[in-house]
């Protein structure tokens, strides 16, 4: 029996197997609203077999996103347009998940579809950005320090975000604490040089995702909760993954149910080191260390090297981007590779099924 095509308890349900779809953005919404390109997309990803869907970050205001074509949650509209999505999602039998995200000094940027680097001018669309120390990512426009009322106001839209999310039929919610977004901002000593109740100690630079943790379980107290952390900065004095354990044994204590794991994009400077499968022994220390359940990602594309990583013990579920891209039904080719007997091949498409 395949460990990958293996089912997964969360919180009151279960995923089919343990091969997931990473949010990936899209750079693809007008004023926050998901179009006809996000249902195919997120939709056909269910079809190929995924156990959990996770449609990518998604701004809970409109001051997070991390650029104008940014997906969001932070109105009616918005939630009514991914309503449909979530529904073909699940109706492919895929459990539906939402990334919820605040991008903090990295928002007002070109989407990499624009042609364009760097952050937007106001006459363009741009925004004036907030981070919990006034320093800028290299090459972006500086950010303003938030004082204790935005980051008030920032919890609160995470709570608002999260019950929109529950209404629209999201049925699992992510807090994006990695790739250098506002609360990886507030969690690394490399960004973050506060001298209040929210920067110094590792214990006040966790308050914000904390105090998110908490806000979002009581306003979606029946959703499994993911935290996605960038267990390294890659860059000397950062945040590390003995900080990431730490923290996710307190996000546990607060709510959280389930940790995915990836790495990086704090610092222009960082030195990341890849490879196929390059983050994996991040999510390992982290599942090891904290005694909680994690997802690996990075550069995982064959059937055989996720079923690896599963077998090892380094990881409860797979999570992958790029190959899901490649090959949208990459469950079920994966399940064919690693003789997995599944009862989701859709029925159109039962021909095409390796005998």
């Amino acid at each position: 029996m395949s460990l990958l095509f293996s089912p997964l308890p969360l919180r009151g349900l279960t995923a089919r197997n343990r091969l997931w779809v990473a949010p990936m953005c899209q750079y693809s919404a007008v004023d926050g609203v998901p179009q006809e390109w996000h249902h195919t997309h997120l939709a056909q990803f269910a079809s190929g077999g995924a156990g959990v869907v996770m449609a990518e970050a998604t701004a809970v205001s409109a001051q997070a996103r991390i650029s104008p074509e940014d997906t969001g949650l932070w109105n009616d509209a918005q939630r009514d347009a991914w309503a449909p999505i979530v529904a073909a999602i699940r109706a492919r039998g895929a459990i539906a998940g939402v990334q919820l995200a605040h991008a903090g000094r990295k928002a007002s940027t070109w989407s990499p579809l624009s042609g364009h680097r760097g952050s937007v001018p106001h006459p363009a669309g741009g925004w004036i950005t907030v981070a919990p120390s006034a320093i800028p990512f290299d090459g972006f426009a500086p950010p303003h320090a938030m004082d204790i009322a935005a980051i008030d106001d920032v919890v609160d839209d995470f709570a608002a975000a999260a019950r929109r999310a529950v209404e629209a039929g999201f049925q699992v919610l992510e807090i994006h604490a990695a790739h250098g977004y506002l609360l990886h901002q507030f969690l690394s000593p490399l960004s973050n040089v506060r001298t209040d109740e929210y920067g110094g100690s590792l214990q006040n630079r966790a308050r914000l995702l904390l105090r998110i943790v908490e806000t979002v379980r009581d306003a979606a107290p029946d959703a499994p909760l993911f935290v996605r952390f960038s267990a390294s900065d890659w860059a000397e004095g950062g945040w590390n993954v003995e900080d990431t354990s730490t923290v996710a044994r307190w996000a546990t204590e607060r709510g959280a149910d389930f940790f995915d794991v990836s790495s990086g994009g704090l610092v222009a400077h960082q030195n990341v080191l890849t490879g196929p499968g390059y983050q994996v022994g991040f999510a390992a220390h982290i599942r090891r260390d904290a005694g909680v359940p994690v997802s690996a990602v990075g550069l995982i594309s064959e059937a055989a090297q996720a079923e690896e990583v599963l077998t090892a013990g380094d990881a409860d579920a797979v999570m992958a981007g790029r190959e899901w891209l490649r090959d949208p039904h990459f469950a079920l080719r994966a399940a064919g590779e690693l003789g997995a007997d599944i009862d989701y091949w859709p029925k159109q498409y039962l021909r095409a099924r390796p005998v």
